[in-house]
């Protein structure tokens, strides 16, 4: 007589279900997934079709050319830091507070040149900002 029980056979994990659902999940993604190649960001500078505005009388042009170099009221900056065009913006600006600033920069010329000027202007305490743009030919599409 044998008294033993019998013993079960090792349990066994099956891994075909197991695949069936990675499998599933792997075409999901493939699916939604997007491909983007991000090689180069072209950007076009805007341009206005609004009428030409007047001058002002309480008005101060910083013209940014495409070297950096800056001009206040047509006055070129020997240097062209923050500071500096925050010191000629003071004096051209005659300590009002209401003067408009027209940040006029070549289509060239360096994003941080003109967020330079930007960072001046709030240092002379001239808050009221403008850009100019060249006027803009009209689509015909």
């Amino acid at each position: 007589m044998n008294f033993q029980r019998p013993r079960p056979d090792d349990p066994e994990i099956n891994l075909i279900p197991l695949i069936d659902v990675l499998l599933v999940i792997l075409i999901f993604l493939m699916i939604t997934t997007t491909y983007a190649k991000y090689t180069e960001l072209k950007i076009d500078l805007p341009t206005a079709n609004a009428p030409q505005a007047q001058p002002r009388a309480n008005e101060v042009v910083v013209t940014i050319a495409a070297d950096g170099t800056c001009a206040v009221d047509h006055e070129v900056l020997p240097r062209h830091g923050v500071a500096d065009i925050a010191a000629a913006l003071s004096r051209a600006a005659h300590g009002r507070a209401d003067t408009m600033v027209v940040i006029s920069a070549d289509a060239q010329s360096t994003q941080q040149s003109v967020v330079n000027a930007m960072e001046a202007a709030r240092l002379a305490g001239l808050s009221r900002l403008t850009f100019a743009t060249q006027r803009g030919t009209e689509d015909t599409h």
